[in-house]
């Protein structure tokens, strides 16, 4: 396998902090997994997780919101959440980590983490809708098992045979590991495939891994912006490379892309989380995530070799 000095390099040129005008429940909340996308007409638009701030008792774990935007960076938010807790036991703890997929008639597929009432356990669940205000809830997307726990943070393509190819975090024995399924609809049934790749021991990913999103301006060469951690959970950002078929690791950084800078006066909180990119057509991208599971950034990265 060939690391960062071998075939690939990427350099961060530019992070800028998103601004949200953003009023009602949203207001008051903390911010993750902020899936950007770029709209026909150039304009951007977003869904993100809302979270009660630390330290603040309230029946969710997150609520997903819709906003829009000029630039990719300052958005404008609606004061109601789209997907909300309940009524079903599913996801009545808390609804998180929305990802937005398009079907074969460009109707909305939003993959999202359900928590049980309990807060115990969550899953990947699913709406569906032509757009942000009338999303159907239809259940599980994929089910977590005794040996893959809360599955969760999907990432949603297409394979060279047409086929749909999900990426997703879950739990095992103490780790986050990211798992592989495909499908022949993009709401499934999924079968799960073999694991793409590990945590590297003694690295700065040596214990968890969770999906990011996919970069694949070169089709030969598909990126992924991945998340990884020490048993400490120490989150930072880093990349893989696949080959065309998504079969095989071709590439990996030695090296994180994306270090959180350290806040003492957040508690210690140190987590820089991946959750969606846009590519710009000119060797560069921009790559959103969140910082410290309370703001939200935008990175421009470009590739240099």
């Amino acid at each position: 396998m060939a690391t960062v000095g071998d075939s690939l390099a990427f350099s961060v040129e530019a992070i800028d902090r998103l601004q949200l005008d953003r009023g009602g429940e949203l207001a008051a909340r903390d911010l993750m997994s902020p899936f950007v996308w770029r709209r026909d007409d150039g304009t951007h638009a977003m869904l993100v997780r809302g979270v009660p701030p630390n330290g603040v008792y309230t029946t969710d774990t997150g609520m997903i919101w819709y906003g829009e935007s000029h630039d990719g960076l300052a958005f404008t938010m609606r004061d109601a959440p789209v997907l909300a807790p309940g009524p079903d036991f599913l996801d009545a703890g808390g609804c998180e980590d929305p990802t937005l997929a398009f079907d074969d008639d460009r109707n909305w597929v939003v993959t999202y983490t359900g928590v049980d009432y309990a807060h115990v356990s969550g899953q990947l669940l699913y709406a569906t809708g032509t757009g942000p205000d009338d999303l159907v809830k239809r259940g599980v997307a994929l089910a977590s098992t005794k040996t893959a726990g809360n599955t969760k943070e999907a990432t949603i393509g297409r394979t060279t045979d047409g086929r749909w190819r999900l990426y997703y975090e879950f739990a095992s024995q103490e780790h986050s590991l990211i798992g592989l399924a495909l499908g022949d609809s993009v709401a499934g049934p999924w079968h799960e495939q073999p694991h793409p790749f590990d945590p590297r021991p003694d690295h700065w990913d040596g214990w968890h891994l969770s999906t990011g999103p996919m970069w694949t301006a070169d089709p030969h060469m598909p990126i992924m912006f991945y998340n990884g951690a020490t048993h400490d959970a120490h989150w930072r950002i880093g990349w893989v490379a696949f080959d065309a078929d998504y079969t095989r690791v071709i590439a990996r950084g030695d090296d994180p892309l994306i270090v959180p800078k350290p806040h003492p006066d957040l508690g210690g909180v140190d987590i820089a989380f991946a959750a969606s990119c846009i590519d710009l057509g000119d060797g560069r991208c921009h790559l959103y995530y969140s910082i410290e599971d309370r703001y939200l950034e935008r990175a421009t990265i470009r590739r240099t070799r």
